[in-house]
């Protein structure tokens, strides 16, 4: 028996929401609600691919997305009291990366800095926190958007440079360091003969963080209360967050002016490729993600038109 036209037409359209699927790895989102600016920097973990930036400026109410791959894993941050030339050498009063550029080129944040750490699931869960094991220099959080699974909200809401007790201090309360980068005792670093959960307990400074943010790391083993999952979503880290409003915690605040994009992503507002966000929209609604940023690679693009060629000769 002869396969319908509308049949092979299923077919293909199955097949591209396979080809979609695999496409879309998450959208970084980072937004930008204190009142100066923020240097964000990014750190891949190695085995990693680079995304495409690693240190960039985010003027105030501005955001600037990015679009990894499945499987990356990595961690960002907010850099401030940055000074840099036209050339983009500087440096930065709290998380400077240490590299002499706005670009942090494979460096991590010197203590301390708020902390957003992420792992892509390749099919599976993502795993992200946010932590001020490294110490506090500016409130951060993290929203979901899309996905399935708990997806709950993350991160410190408080300015802690205003509780940071003065031995935590960093000169006029630009940051507060935490009780390992201050006092260098194993029992406050995890370390030595306090190196596992049962030894290594939370000490009155971390408590001091776990009760103004209860649901970042305060110290090295405060998983249970601070690691979160989800599955194919997005994720918007914002910088100085406003007060949570009513809405669900899923419900991410409104996005200020966008001033950038990495990757060549196609955002769900504009943009370019509508018919990619057409169908990538669809897609989404057929397996149960909702809309959500599409990236589609050269080779996934020709796929892509080749499909849709085959589709409309079926129709002809």
């Amino acid at each position: 028996m002869d396969v319908l036209p509308w049949e092979r037409i299923l077919g293909f359209f199955l097949l591209f929401l396979f080809v979609c699927k695999g496409a879309t790895g998450a959208t970084f989102t980072f937004v930008n609600s204190c009142d100066y600016t923020v240097w964000p920097g990014i750190l891949s973990n190695a085995g990693s691919q680079n995304l495409d930036s690693t240190g960039f400026e985010l003027p105030r109410g501005t955001s600037r997305a990015f679009q990894a791959p499945t499987g990356w894993s990595g961690r960002f941050w907010g850099r401030t009291g940055c000074t840099f030339d036209s050339s983009g050498r500087g440096s930065c009063a709290t998380g400077d990366c240490g590299s002499g550029e706005m670009e942090c080129n494979g460096a991590g944040a010197a203590p301390p800095a708020t902390l957003a750490e992420f792992t892509l699931g390749s099919g599976a869960q993502d795993f992200y926190d946010v932590s001020l094991v490294d110490g506090y220099n500016l409130p951060m959080f993290v929203t979901v958007s899309g996905g399935t699974g708990n997806c709950e909200s993350t991160g410190c809401l408080v300015d802690l440079n205003r509780r940071c007790p003065t031995e935590l201090r960093v000169g006029d309360g630009e940051a507060c360091k935490s009780a390992c980068e201050a006092f260098a005792r194993p029992e406050y670093c995890c370390s030595g003969e306090y190196s596992s959960p049962n030894t290594c307990r939370p000490s009155v400074y971390s408590e001091m963080f776990k009760s103004a943010c209860p649901k970042s790391y305060s110290y090295a083993y405060d998983d249970a209360t601070s690691t979160f999952t989800c599955s194919g979503a997005d994720y918007e880290i914002t910088f100085c967050p406003g007060p949570p409003s009513q809405k669900s915690s899923r419900d991410p605040p409104k996005t200020p002016e966008t001033t950038g994009t990495g990757s060549g992503i196609v955002t769900d507002n504009g943009g370019t490729g509508a018919g990619a966000v057409m169908l990538a929209d669809i897609a989404g609604l057929a397996i149960g993600e909702g809309t959500r940023t599409v990236a589609l690679s050269s080779h996934q693009t020709s796929l892509f038109s080749a499909i849709l060629v085959s589709v409309v000769s079926l129709l002809l």
